[in-house]
């Protein structure tokens, strides 16, 4: 089993913590697990990128080559677009559908949207929308990892577990609000599936 997973987004949007709690269920899985993280500056919302690298066998480097990743999870659109150079033929993007529009010059989003269509394998989805329905916007991560969920390799419970040991610190509400949110991105998921 070997996975090769690039998170992306903006600055402050929660990809760190997706990185967070796949890494730690992968662990609980008995897997080797590397990652390497660009900060942009995340507080004037810049680029945030995380290659995170899963395998049942020794990971000699943290970094993916083009043309070498399995899956994109992306929490802006524009930002997954600009990872497509790794993603290997039969890799899968994941992505919000809402974008983060922080620059001047930020194209067209139905021309965003249009060129994530083209791609074979995609699930695009509002998770922005999703999160605010289960009661906050901040859970809008956590949809997306539940999205990301079919394609990881890792036993769901392990990654509920993550969630739980990661936010229970913050108390029994977060933790629900957070495992709700997964719930939901994965049933939206196995919609596409």
């Amino acid at each position: 089993m070997k996975k090769d997973i690039i998170l992306s987004g903006v600055g402050g949007q929660g990809i760190l913590s997706i990185a967070t709690v796949i890494g730690q269920a992968a662990l609980k899985e008995g897997l080797y697990m590397k990652q390497a993280e660009v900060h942009g500056m995340s507080q004037r919302g810049g680029d945030v990128q995380s290659n995170l690298r899963i395998s049942d066998k020794p990971i000699a480097s943290d970094l993916i080559p083009h043309g070498k990743c399995d899956l994109i999870i992306s929490l802006e659109p524009m930002e997954g677009l600009r990872y497509l150079p790794y993603l290997q033929p039969e890799g899968w993007l994941v992505t919000n559908a809402t974008p983060f529009i922080n620059i001047p010059n930020y194209p067209e989003v139905d021309d965003v949207i249009g060129e994530i269509e083209k791609l074979p394998n995609k699930i695009i989805l509002d998770v922005d929308k999703v999160a605010k329905e289960i009661g906050t916007a901040r859970v809008a991560n956590m949809v997306l990892l539940g999205a990301t969920t079919p394609f990881l390799g890792i036993e769901f419970a392990k990654i509920q577990d993550s969630i739980r040991d990661i936010f229970g610190r913050k108390g029994e509400a977060i933790v629900e609000m957070n495992l709700n949110a997964l719930n939901a991105g994965k049933k939206i998921a196995e919609q596409f599936m």
